[in-house]
């Protein structure tokens, strides 16, 4: 994995010297809150509804035990000891102090982290497919060039104070699991026709009070012009995107108002002005970063008949090995998620000490590497099949070892009214409410792949528009209400999820979910057929039905 670089150290610690500085002039009067917020902004610092907020960077979503360990020494020593694993594949500590951040910036500079573009109207983290390097339908490992974007990004004098905020998204393989058609840029990985490496890139992705689906502006981009057609993209956004309405500000508006092909040729015409310059991506400069993430020393000797045996003689190992465990791209091995969603639990939340155990797992059966996936689970990306007995048991006795990846509890919620000041509902009770409703692990899988996604407000941090089964916390005559949407997707055939009717109250809302969910189980063709293949399938009317009544 990537390593701090001479640049990167002197950057980090620069960063944390002015922002010390400006912390303890906000602390002494001499800035006020107005003044402070660009500040606070450009270090990962939010003001919350109860408390700061420090969000830290995981660029794309990779970290080792060292820094894990870290990030539960801080949720120990600064915070009430527990971090919230993020959609972005960061992680936020909900209770720091104002005056602790900058002590907590310095201990995580000392295991090279940052929250340096973690918030604010910049390029924020690039995110990608959390089992990258590993995963067996990989055409190419895309953290390098995820790492590309980082360096290039970071601190862009030209795009530091965009019309809003940016987000990028790569994924290695067709199977997208990094949401990417949703996001402002999202890249594939594909080869072309002379087999040399290149990218399918999307533009104008994004979810919020306008969700839309990105659009293909390029088939196929050649490695050596990541970086110039990034650039290319961002510097028409630069030039056009609205900057008197927030809400009208992100380049999906852009993309939406001026049209694609439009757009498009003001992309070519800009690329074609900086292709050949300091930005053409030298072939020998991404094999050194490449170099940065060389797969581990494999056990090439490995089997599996442990793994195999421990299956065969222990249905519990087995029903959380049927969900948790994913195919790898070098036999006698897999890729594990660890669910930070156990039944009941607050989802994406892990305590001091799960992170504690966590990182020694990755230490001794997981060649030192984890993964922060965007569905606010964790990752650990390499183990040998003849270990997983080992690491199950440790994950039992940590109370995370529900085999739900996917399924109906395996919910997606942000924060909410308990945290946020923009939330208009609670997210978090209702996610605990609906696991606790269908806890069962015998329904879960009668239910099969389902995935529930839930937003406080219309921001949408929640991505309930992309969820099977989405709902949208919102505020009618003061009271807290809750809208249903159903069939969004954020795969390689990525949907909007459409409203099905009028809200629901806090009280009906899960009864309204298990509707939903009976009826589908009522209409789908055989067992095998999901959620989302039924819904497609029958379309709206059932379900407004079931909920509603007949019109």
């Amino acid at each position: 994995m990537y390593r701090y670089d001479e640049f990167d150290r002197e950057f980090v610690d620069q960063r944390i010297a002015q922002f010390s500085d400006q912390v303890r002039r906000r602390l002494a009067g001499d800035l006020n809150e107005e003044q402070f917020k660009p500040l606070r902004l450009m270090n990962g610092v939010y003001l919350q509804l109860h408390a700061y907020m420090l969000r830290v960077c995981v660029p794309y979503g990779t970290m080792n035990s060292a820094q894990m360990r870290m990030l539960a020494h801080v949720a120990r020593k600064y915070d009430r000891g527990y971090g919230h694993f993020t959609t972005r594949q960061n992680i936020q500590f909900n209770w720091p102090k104002l005056s602790d951040i900058p002590a907590i910036l310095e201990d995580l500079a000392s295991v090279e982290m940052h929250a340096i573009q973690t918030s604010g109207n910049c390029i924020r983290n690039t995110t990608a497919d959390h089992f990258a390097g590993a995963a067996a339908d990989e055409i190419a490992d895309p953290r390098p060039y995820a790492e590309i974007i980082r360096q290039w990004s970071s601190l862009h004098p030209e795009f530091t104070f965009l019309p809003r905020k940016f987000k990028f998204a790569i994924t290695g393989a067709p199977h997208d699991r990094a949401a990417i058609q949703v996001h402002d840029i999202g890249m594939q990985v594909v080869r072309g026709e002379d087999g040399g490496i290149g990218f399918k890139v999307y533009v104008g992705g994004g979810q919020g009070r306008t969700p839309m689906i990105a659009k293909l502006v390029r088939e196929f981009l050649p490695e050596e012009d990541l970086l110039a057609y990034s650039e290319a993209i961002l510097r028409v956004y630069n030039r056009y995107g609205r900057r008197d309405n927030k809400y009208k500000a992100r380049i999906k508006i852009l993309v939406h108002e001026t049209g694609i092909e439009a757009l498009r040729a003001d992309i070519e015409a800009e690329f074609e002005k900086i292709r050949h310059g300091v930005l053409q991506l030298p072939a020998e400069e991404v094999r050194r970063i490449e170099a940065y993430f060389q797969p581990p020393a494999f056990d090439r000797s490995a089997n599996g008949a442990r793994y195999e045996a421990k299956r065969a003689g222990d249905p519990a190992f087995a029903a959380w090995a049927e969900r948790n465990v994913h195919p790898h791209k070098v036999a006698g091995h897999a890729s594990v998620t660890i669910s930070l969603k156990p039944i009941g639990g607050v989802p994406g939340d892990a305590s001091a000490d799960q992170m504690d155990a966590i990182a020694d797992l990755a230490e001794t059966f997981g060649f030192d590497e984890l993964r922060v996936s965007h569905e606010q689970n964790l990752i650990l990306p390499h183990v040998r099949l003849d270990d997983l007995d080992k690491v199950y048991a440790a994950l039992v006795d940590l109370g995370l070892a529900e085999g739900n990846c996917g399924l109906i509890t395996d919910i997606i919620a942000c924060p909410g009214l308990d945290y946020c000041a923009l939330a208009n509902a609670r997210s978090i009770p209702l996610a605990q409410e609906i696991s606790e409703r269908f806890g069962s692990s015998a329904r879960q899988r009668e239910i099969g792949e389902l995935k529930i996604k839930i937003s406080g407000c219309i921001n949408a941090c929640g991505h309930h528009h992309v969820g099977h089964i989405g709902i949208l916390g919102v505020e009618k005559k003061g009271e807290e209400l809750y809208q249903l949407t159903l069939g969004g997707s954020a795969d390689e055939h990525t949907s909007i999820g459409s409203i099905i009717g009028r809200g629901f109250d806090g009280e009906k809302i899960i009864d309204a979910v298990e509707t939903v969910v009976e009826t589908y189980l009522k209409l789908r063709a055989n067992d095998n057929e999901t959620f989302l293949a039924a819904y497609r399938r029958v379309g709206d009317e059932p379900f407004k039905e079931a909920l509603y009544g007949t019109a």
